[in-house]
């Protein structure tokens, strides 16, 4: 039988253009921070911060996108059947719409839950606190990116590898986000679970039903 090899072009732009992001942003919207000094930096010292964290949310969601996409099992008849010049999304584009669809509206309902408790004072040092967190997060992503696409190791062993990595990265975010010295959820303890249930845990589990069943 002939083997036909997979072309993972596509991946190497993805992740080159991602790097180019980072750098720019670090070069440029964080006056030539080194990735040290991005992390370790206050939020009184902090400049543009907006524009990072849209870079940085943009990064997060094709990196992961570009991992998760291998693994859903088909793209849904109701999206496919949705062309446009002819063209449909693949299982990228389907993964990739659909985060960036489910963030969108997650910061949009995070935004109006600090409004709506008060708490909206601390939105910019939250968004400035978790964009650090997803920094690193979208990094290793690549790094397991680079596994996954060009290491000849079965995509069975490395989806138990990764969903087991992801679940522990959505446990330690609570931890982050509980204690983290910045305060940045509402003081109170049941605004914290309200918080946490609403708009931590549902909607992973509606974002997961969406893409794999």
């Amino acid at each position: 039988m002939v083997r036909i090899a997979e072309q993972n072009d596509w991946v190497v732009f993805i992740l080159v253009g991602c790097i180019f992001l980072y750098i720019f942003m670090l070069l440029s919207l964080q006056r030539e921070s080194s990735v040290k000094e991005f992390l370790m930096q206050k939020f009184p010292e902090a400049t543009n911060n907006f524009l990072s964290w849209l870079i940085i949310s943009f990064v997060f969601c094709t990196v992961f996108s570009t991992v998760v996409s291998q693994y859903i099992p088909i793209v849904p008849k109701k999206v496919s059947d949705l062309q446009l010049f002819g063209f449909e999304l693949n299982k990228f584009g389907f993964t990739m719409v659909t985060v960036c669809a489910f963030y969108f509206l997650k910061n949009i309902l995070t935004y109006l839950f600090f409004a709506g408790t008060g708490f909206i004072k601390k939105w910019e040092v939250f968004s400035f606190t978790v964009s650090k967190f997803y920094f690193v997060i979208s990094i290793v992503l690549m790094l397991f990116c680079v596994v996954n696409y060009f290491y000849g190791i079965e995509k069975i062993k490395l989806a138990d590898y990764f969903f087991g990595a992801v679940v522990q990265m959505f446990v330690f975010k609570q931890f982050y986000y509980f204690f983290h010295k910045n305060n940045i959820l509402p003081g109170k303890w049941y605004y914290k679970i309200l918080y946490i249930c609403t708009l931590q845990i549902i909607p992973v589990l509606v974002l997961w039903k969406v893409l794999f069943f």
